[in-house]
C-alpha cells in the first residue's frame, strides 16, 4: 500500500512587497527607540528573504504602512493593533480564495476533475472557523457533497507533513481513493505591534500562501508520479517552549528561540540516522532534499549536520527569498518545485514545529 502524489499546486496573494519594504511598515509599528530600530533592521537583513506576499497589501510594491489599512498607525506604546476577532474576520474572508487556487491547480497537475476526489485534508494554523475554508473548498471546487473532511489545525510548520500521513492511511485503507489536501496560511494577519525580540524575528520571516497535493492510492500508468513510501516523527529533548504558537488578544503570538538551530543540529542525526537504516538508507543515499526554511539559520543548521552544502538545499533555499516562511504549505512549494524539475529520488523531506518536534517524508 502506499501514497502517489499526482498533481502539486500552490497560490500566493497577488501583491508581493521586498523585505526592505517589510522593514520600513515594521519600524512604524514596532522599535520605540534608537537601538531597538537598529536591531530590527538587522533581523529582517539577515531573514535572507527578498520578497514575501500577503492577502492584507492592497497595491504592489508599496511601502511603510501607507501599503496597507488593515494595521493603522500605532496610537501609543499600548496599542497592540487590532483583535484577534478582527484578523479572524479577515481570516474567514481570504483563506478560501488562496485555497481554490492552490487546489484548483493540483487538481489540473494531476488531470483530475473534482468529482473524483474522495477525501479531502486541510490544514490550519493561522485562522478558526466553523464552517472552515473546507467546506467553501468543497463547494467553489465542486467536489462531492460525499468528500470525507478532516481538518488539522494548528500545528505549525509541519502541519502538511501530518496532512500527507493522514491521505497515506487513507489510500492504505481503500487504495481506489483520490485524496485532496490543502494547506493555507495567513501567516501576515498576526503582525504584532511592539518590541519583543521574538515578536520580531516571527515578523520578519513569515508570508502568506496556500499548498495542495493531489494523491492516490496506486500507480498511474504512464505518469512519473512520486510514491511517498515512509515517514517518521520525534519530539526533540528539552526544547517544548522553544518554539510555541499561542492564541493572544491581538494575534497568535510566535515563539522562536536562538536555540532552535542548535537543537536541531544536536538532535537530527540521532533520529534520522536509524530510520533512515529501517528503510535500507543512510544520508549519502539521499539524493535529493525538501528542507523546510524555517530559517536561514535552521538550513545551516540540517546542511552542516548532514554534511551537505547549500547547493544540496538551493530550492529551499530559493522558496524562503521569494516568498518567507509561509508555514505548512512552504514545503509544498518546494516539493512541486523538486517534483517539476524532476528532481532524483529517493527525496527526502524534513520540517520542524512546535514541540518542538521533528517530521520527515521519504519519496522514491
Amino acid at each position: 500500500m502506499s501514497l502517489w502524489i499526482e498533481g502539486l499546486g500552490t497560490g500566493t496573494p497577488l501583491h508581493e512587497a521586498t523585505q526592505e519594504q517589510a522593514a520600513a511598515f515594521a519600524e512604524a509599528l514596532g522599535p520605540e527607540d534608537d537601538e531597538q530600530r537598529r536591531q530590527m533592521r538587522a533581523i529582517y537583513r539577515l531573514s535572507r528573504i527578498r520578497t514575501r506576499r500577503s492577502v492584507l497589501q492592497e497595491s504592489p510594491g508599496a511601502a511603510g504602512v501607507a501599503g496597507q489599512t488593515f494595521y493603522p498607525p500605532r496610537r501609543d506604546t499600548e496599542d497592540q493593533g487590532p483583535s484577534t476577532s478582527v484578523r479572524m474576520q479577515r481570516y474567514e474572508t481570504e483563506a478560501p480564495r488562496l485555497a481554490v487556487t492552490a487546489a484548483a491547480a493540483a487538481l489540473a497537475d494531476a488531470g483530475r476533475s473534482p468529482g473524483e476526489i474522495t477525501h479531502l485534508v486541510t490544514v490550519s494554523c493561522t485562522g478558526f472557523v466553523a464552517p472552515g475554508f473546507d467546506v467553501r473548498l468543497m463547494r467553489q471546487l465542486g467536489l462531492p457533497a460525499t468528500t470525507a473532511r478532516t481538518h488539522l489545525g494548528f500545528m505549525g510548520c509541519h502541519g502538511a507533513f501530518h496532512a500527507l500521513r493522514v491521505a497515506k492511511a487513507f489510500t492504505d485503507s481503500s487504495p481506489q481513493a483520490c485524496v485532496l489536501i490543502c494547506a493555507v496560511e495567513l501567516c501576515s494577519l498576526h503582525f504584532q505591534y511592539g518590541w519583543s525580540p521574538d515578536l520580531v524575528v516571527a515578523n520578519a520571516l513569515f508570508g502568506d500562501g496556500a499548498g495542495a497535493v493531489v494523491a492516490g492510492g496506486t500507480a498511474r500508468t504512464g505518469h512519473e508520479d512520486w510514491e511517498l513510501v515512509a515517514s517518521a516523527s520525534a519530539l526533540l529533548d528539552d526544547s517544548a517552549e522553544e518554539m510555541t504558537w499561542r492564541i493572544g488578544d491581538h494575534g497568535f503570538q510566535m515563539t522562536l528561540s536562538p536555540r532552535v538551530p542548535g537543537l536541531i543540529q544536536a538532535s537530527l542525526r540521532p533520529w534520522l540516522d536509524p530510520w533512515l537504516a529501517s528503510q535500507a538508507l543512510s544520508v549519502e543515499d539521499v539524493a535529493s532534499w525538501a528542507v523546510h526554511p524555517g530559517g536561514p539559520r535552521i538550513l545551516e543548521a540540517c546542511a552542516q549536520v548532514t554534511g551537505r552544502t547549500r547547493a544540496d538545499f538551493a530550492v529551499s533555499h530559493d522558496v524562503l527569498a521569494e516568498f518567507g516562511n509561509m508555514s505548512s504549505p512552504t514545503i509544498l512549494f518546494i516539493l512541486e518545485r523538486l517534483r517539476r524539475r524532476d528532481a532524483k529520488r529517493p527525496c527526502l523531506a524534513i520540517g520542524f514545529g512546535p514541540g518542538l518536534s521533528a517530521e520527515a517524508a521519504l519519496f522514491r
